[in-house]
């Protein structure tokens, strides 16, 4: 066993941690009881970069389950939960993980876990395809294939497809329906209010909360702030996206004329520098700076560094910047993921539908090997459906069914009115 995490005794904790999420993971926990059958994965060795939760837990525990050999690094220096990397190496799980990295521990880690050769890549932002197509291209032509399960991810693996430089097969479990439906709109709407709340114990009523992008996070987050009482105002670049949520009843504007009514600002766009210095100069006193898109990049903390003459760390992940007109701004968790930093991300009821995409995906993979040519694929459609079905039946719900004549009718065209 090869690992590095940052304290082992603390797998108890952890290993209630993962019974806790797998309790309420009933679709991973039924691929996983035919997977320990089966063993689909048998010789197969996977190397991941996802964020080291309870969650994540449940899910290799269930590739292990299925004959894989994991290894696990982080994808944020800042999510990693340290008792279930303990509890997941006593599991014989290689984990590379620990909460507070550095920028050069977390890139030694994706190394190690490089190094280990995977068949198989898993990736949470793509930081994992990227360094092995910048580090190691010769290791990068051998794998079998790979899955990602973020927008910003995703969004990078099409950069890469459309330059030419994607060695393998990756599927794009982000946009599968089960996934982006639920887990971005859903998952991340509540664990982006939890993680402001449990930072700064704020009310949100009478607020208001200036959203930035309105995709399915975006519109996540937008729906559970309204529900709490936040007024909220939606920036955005795209004109079909601003019109959609014009008419979901929101205010759209520019971020300038944002900047200077916002109490809570949230990004949720994927891009960088979405708030900047001229932004932050007209911010009320005591305005909230929050992201939940992947990078630390969305909120420019360089630009704040820059204008504020002090700064403090006032709680856990909320650090106070004074600018140099004396108005108080307050960055949380770093400008890091907010919902993984200063709460547990999302809850395990909807992380059990993107993660069992996670674990028929890699089975499709290597049942496929060498089928697939090196692009980005979505989720195959059977797939997709499987897991809406098996949550479903975790729900006690019961569908309703096509009679044969109904089953004729759609068939066909001649018959209409």
């Amino acid at each position: 066993m090869e690992w590095r995490i940052k304290d082992p005794s603390l797998a108890k904790q952890g290993r209630v941690q993962i019974e806790w999420a797998e309790r309420h993971m009933p679709v991973v926990m039924r691929i996983r009881e035919r997977f320990s059958r089966e063993k689909p994965l048998s010789g197969i060795r996977i190397s991941a970069v996802l964020h080291v939760t309870k969650e994540t837990g449940a899910l290799v525990r269930t590739l292990a389950a299925g004959g894989a050999e994991v290894w696990l690094a982080g994808s944020n220096p800042l999510s990693t939960q340290d008792d279930v990397a303990a509890a997941l190496v006593e599991d014989g799980i290689h984990v590379f993980a620990w909460r507070g990295q550095g920028s050069d521990e977390y890139w030694w880690c994706i190394d190690r876990i490089i190094e280990a050769s995977p068949h198989v890549v898993m990736d949470d932002g793509a930081d994992l395809h990227a360094r092995l197509h910048m580090t190691k291209r010769d290791l990068a032509r051998k794998i079998l294939g790979g899955s990602e399960e973020t927008t910003t991810g995703v969004m990078r693996l099409r950069a890469m497809e459309r330059e030419g430089v994607l060695q393998y097969p990756v599927i794009a479990v982000n946009n599968a329906l089960t996934k982006y439906l639920f887990d971005n709109r859903y998952g991340t709407g509540q664990s982006t209010i939890d993680g402001i709340l449990r930072a700064t114990n704020i009310l949100l009523a009478g607020k208001t909360v200036v959203i930035a992008g309105y995709g399915w996070v975006g519109r996540g987050i937008a729906m559970r702030a309204r529900g709490m009482g936040a007024r909220v105002v939606v920036v955005e670049v795209d004109p079909i996206k601003a019109l959609e949520a014009l008419m979901d009843g929101y205010e759209v504007m520019s971020m300038s004329k944002a900047a200077r009514i916002g109490d809570i600002f949230i990004t949720a766009t994927g891009n960088r520098d979405v708030i900047r210095a001229e932004h932050f100069e007209h911010m009320k006193d005591g305005a909230f700076l929050a992201n939940a898109g992947h990078f630390n990049v969305e909120v420019s903390v360089e630009d704040l560094e820059r204008i504020s003459v002090s700064k403090r760390v006032l709680r856990n992940y909320v650090t106070e910047y004074t600018l140099k007109n004396g108005k108080k701004l307050y960055l949380l968790a770093e400008g890091r993921l907010v919902n993984l930093v200063a709460a547990e991300g999302h809850p395990s009821e909807v992380m059990d539908m993107s993660f069992a995409n996670q674990a028929l995906s890699v089975e499709y993979l290597v049942k496929n090997r060498g089928k697939l040519e090196p692009r980005v694929y979505n989720v195959p459609q059977e797939i997709d459906t499987e897991v809406a079905r098996l949550k479903l039946a975790s729900l006690g719900i019961e569908l309703e069914e096509l009679t044969e004549e109904q089953k004729r009718y759609l068939a066909q065209w001649a018959e209409g009115t």
